[in-house]
């Protein structure tokens, strides 16, 4: 018997965004820890758990290390491009989606020199293009490439531009904010110089975090590099980090409680493991979209297993289809700039389910009919 009183429990809310993400109950508990000064020593235990268990979800080994930043994935990507390019240095921006971009406004802000290698948006990286820009400017001291570019959920490969940089002795900061936990991506076995994260996104944490990691005497030779800024300045925190084992500045220790967590189901999943889930469930999704009659950008090859761009059908507006199911208890993700005209995005990161996927395929099969 239903007794009115009592309000019903609210439906599941699936996050079809590509972060935040669902969550696990353990992750979501763990922000209820106890309460706690970031200058005691239970903190400075936690930061040094959560740095070595970073370190080794973006493939690091001994050589490496991580510093994690109370700010989102944005923050990490700012602190390693302003503090690991030096004075009188550049960036070359590999720019193929909004995230690629990002890179040539963030050197702007910082006065960092770039040349931006302009692809379009949705292609993928030419790689003899790379080559030919390194060698034509030797100063030209830092590559910026993005690992999943989520404009258009495109996987660019971050490998083979690693290696044309290490060719021309340059360095390179990556950005894999959408791809560190799920997506094949080491810093030992790519060489990959600089890999900027988030704690939520792939690895399941809750946002509110970031974090840089890179090999240990990369992080030292920052000591000579230009202070372009103060709460980002990457040897600050490393410093802080490392040698006092404390945080630079007030951290958002919920947060930590969560990413630990997190980071402890990543490790026992393993990047294939989870690459695997979210790959399963990507292919769930795009047989149904495909089955009703709706176009995906990418060919299968250059897509990522957690991010699907989905072309808006003929009759049918973004905004109707976002309340239509955010009705249903999905909350859908619109493409950006020059693609938010005709595309909108679904993501399958986090504690999705296949009965998740097979409601939101029913979902929107009961609103496109009435829309064509």
């Amino acid at each position: 018997m239903n007794d009115s009183s009592t309000p019903a429990r609210p439906q599941r809310l699936v996050l079809m965004n590509p972060g935040p993400v669902i969550t696990d109950d353990r992750v979501r508990t763990a922000l209820a820890g106890p309460d706690m000064c970031h200058r005691e020593p239970e903190f400075s235990d936690l930061l040094t758990r959560v740095r070595h268990k970073t370190t080794l979800a973006a493939g690091g080994d001994d050589r490496h290390t991580s510093v994690v930043l109370t700010g989102s994935g944005t923050a990490a990507v700012e602190a390693a491009v302003s503090s690991a390019v030096p004075h009188g240095g550049g960036l070359l921006v590999i720019d193929n989606g909004h995230y690629g971009e990002r890179f040539r406004h963030i050197a702007d802000a910082h006065g960092i020199r770039s040349h931006r290698l302009e692809l379009g948006w949705a292609t993928p990286v030419d790689l003899a293009a790379v080559d030919r820009a390194l060698a034509a400017d030797p100063g030209l001291t830092h590559v910026g490439v993005v690992h999943h570019e989520t404009s258009s959920g495109m996987l660019n490969d971050v490998a083979a531009v690693t290696r044309i940089a290490h060719a021309h002795g340059r360095e390179v900061v990556v950005d894999a904010v959408s791809s560190v936990g799920a997506e094949r991506l080491s810093l030992a076995a790519d060489g990959v110089d600089w890999l900027a994260g988030s704690a939520n996104k792939c690895l399941e944490g809750a946002p509110g975090l970031g974090f840089v990691s890179a090999a240990r005497a990369s992080f030292e030779a920052l000591a000579g590099h230009p202070r372009r800024g103060y709460y980002l300045d990457l040897h600050r925190h490393y410093a802080a980090q490392e040698k006092a084992h404390a945080p630079a500045f007030t951290p958002a220790i919920p947060g930590f409680y969560a990413f630990d967590a997190a980071l402890d189901l990543a490790l026992a999943e393993g990047w294939e493991a989870r690459h695997a889930r979210y790959a399963a469930l990507a292919r769930r999704l795009r047989d149904g979209l495909e089955a009703l009659g709706l176009e995906i950008l990418l060919p299968p090859g250059q897509r990522a297993a957690s991010l699907t761009a989905v072309r808006i059908p003929d009759g049918c507006g973004y905004a109707e289809l976002h309340r239509g199911l955010r009705a249903e208890g999905f909350v859908i993700y619109s493409a950006q700039e020059q693609l938010a005209a005709d595309f909108f995005r679904l993501s399958t990161m986090g504690q999705m389910t296949e009965q998740d996927i097979d409601r939101f395929l029913t979902a929107l099969a009961g609103i496109l009919p009435a829309r064509r």
